[in-house]
């Protein structure tokens, strides 16, 4: 859990600045408007390249490039390296984008957890306020602690009000 006292993050992003994030998205997505999608199916179907097989590719395609008149009329080399190129720049994108996806994601868990820890820190506190009496405490308590039964009707043991700070 986090460390109440050790707040990585206390940031918001402006309206513009997620606008802004927003367009340049979508000016990746015009940008690369031949960008599939796949269906699981498919994905398990198609013929996987990995260093190996991408070398492989390369030397074949030379090969094709050096003996044209050994190549079946049914398959293009033009169309080989085309596809063999876009590989190469999707990988080069996608190595990028994986990156700020992963920085991304870890921010977006970071604020959660920071966001979470503070709010059971919290349900704490107004337990402590409601065992001393406090007005209005055990209402809240009793509010906040209606958030961790289940909807479904199967039986989920309420946590108590935390000992601890996380």
């Amino acid at each position: 859990m986090s460390n109440l006292l050790n707040n990585r993050l206390n940031v918001t992003a402006t309206a513009a600045q997620v606008t802004a994030v927003k367009a340049a998205f979508q000016t990746i997505l015009t940008n690369l408007p031949f960008l599939v999608g796949l269906t699981a199916d498919e994905r398990k179907s198609l013929n996987a390249i990995d260093v190996s097989n991408k070398a492989f590719t390369e030397d074949a395609i030379n090969a094709g490039v050096s003996n044209p008149t050994l190549v079946p009329t049914y398959l293009s080399v033009a169309n080989m390296k085309n596809d063999l190129t876009l590989f190469s720049q999707m990988d080069e994108i996608g190595a990028l984008a994986n990156q700020l996806c992963e920085r991304i994601e870890d921010t977006k868990m970071l604020a959660g957890s920071e966001s979470y820890g503070s709010a059971l820190a919290l349900y704490k506190a107004f337990g402590g306020a409601a065992d001393a009496g406090v007005p209005g405490a055990d209402s809240i308590v009793d509010q906040l602690k209606k958030r961790f039964a289940s909807s479904a009707g199967n039986s989920v043991t309420v946590p108590p009000v935390p000992t601890e700070i996380p």
